[in-house]
């Protein structure tokens, strides 16, 4: 967490977090059908996802993560490219929060177990809030 306000100071603390807190960063926003599947807001990009573009030059095209830059904090679509000039095309970065998940990847028996601890925590608060609102 970062504890100032000054953005110098949190622009030089998010390229000097170390993977395992720079992670916590990749999110991405759900589309609206995983949202009410898997009862959350966002979840971390990994390779594998199926991400479709909605900001930027591209916006509205979707494809695949190839590859997820942790350092430069960047992910790479398949199909987003650019043209070099001796014509072979080149992976355009993109941050993800510019993009929307469409498809996850449950390959991992971790991510699965994450998706549904979280799940159970947003259930949780929703019968607090439902309790909470009885009692008033």
């Amino acid at each position: 967490m970062i504890k100032t306000i000054q953005p110098r100071k949190q622009r030089k603390k998010i390229y000097q977090d170390p993977l395992h807190k720079r992670y916590k960063r990749f999110s991405s926003p759900l589309s609206s059908e995983l949202k009410a599947t898997h009862n959350t807001g966002s979840v971390q990009v990994r390779t594998g996802d199926t991400v479709r573009v909605y900001r930027g030059e591209h916006k509205g095209l979707e494809g695949k993560v190839t590859k997820v830059d942790t350092k430069n904090y960047r992910i790479f679509v398949e199909g987003v490219t650019r043209e070099k000039i001796d014509g072979t095309p080149a992976p355009i970065p993109m941050h993800p929060s510019k993009t929307m998940i469409t498809r996850l990847n449950l390959d991992d028996r971790w991510r699965r177990e994450a998706l549904k601890r979280k799940s159970a925590d947003k259930e949780e608060e929703k019968r607090k809030k439902e309790k909470q609102k009885t009692i008033e």
